[in-house]
């Protein structure tokens, strides 16, 4: 009996994404009810002047867009069910096999907010995983301590050493955060400052000595 609780917990689906969907839900909705709005007001005043059909026409090239990004945004989900990876968009849903992944990297895009993220390939298809985001002060937010563990295990499956090298920089990352270790300890917040003092156009791909020297 314990067995199969054990099994049941370890595929258990574990999200990725950085921010939580429910914390924008709200902002999303309050978005799509404007844009609406929006529409709905200009198709009456265009009604003032020209016939209804081409009113509703102008109508929804107004608010159309802005709804159907939001709904999109809303729809959008990843998470990981032991080594695939799901990622629902507006329309399907996309999985991809990390044991079988064909190339690993770890990407930094330097800004004032600077983002860091994995990048996973399998065959013609490759899925991104944002990782951690940092400002210029030190403030940020990162993956949740489950998600990093998830994702460091399921990347320690991969046959490719670039894999490997990875999940155990996300281990590394995993204890600073769980001790609660200064930016400085942290290896997702190190690849970031690396990669601000190359002073290159973004994105920047961290080579596989980079990476190991992260950990």
């Amino acid at each position: 009996m314990s067995t199969n609780s054990g099994d049941q917990q370890a595929v258990a689906p574990v999200g990725l994404d950085l921010v939580a969907p429910e914390l924008y839900a709200p902002m999303l909705r309050r978005l799509a009810l404007a844009a609406s709005g929006i529409g709905i007001g200009a198709a009456l005043l265009a009604a003032t002047v020209v016939s209804w059909p081409i009113a509703a026409a102008i109508g929804i090239a107004v608010g159309a867009p802005t709804v159907l990004y939001a709904i999109a945004v809303r729809r959008r989900r990843m998470w990981l069910t032991g080594t695939t990876i799901h990622a629902r968009k507006l329309l399907g849903e996309r999985q991809l096999e990390i044991s079988a992944a064909t190339g690993v990297e770890v990407l930094v895009f330097p800004a004032r907010l600077s983002r860091i993220v994995l990048r996973v390939t399998v065959g013609e298809a490759s899925q991104i995983i944002p990782l951690a985001m940092y400002t210029d002060a030190g403030s940020g937010r990162e993956l949740h301590l489950l998600g990093l563990r998830r994702l460091a295990d399921a990347l320690a499956t991969s046959h490719l050493a670039a894999a490997v090298a990875v999940a155990a920089m996300l281990t590394h990352q995993l204890r600073a955060e769980a001790r609660d270790a200064g930016l400085d300890e942290r290896p997702l917040y190190r690849a970031v400052r690396l990669a601000r003092a190359k002073d290159m156009v973004s994105p920047i791909v961290l080579t596989d000595t980079e990476v190991a020297t992260l950990g």
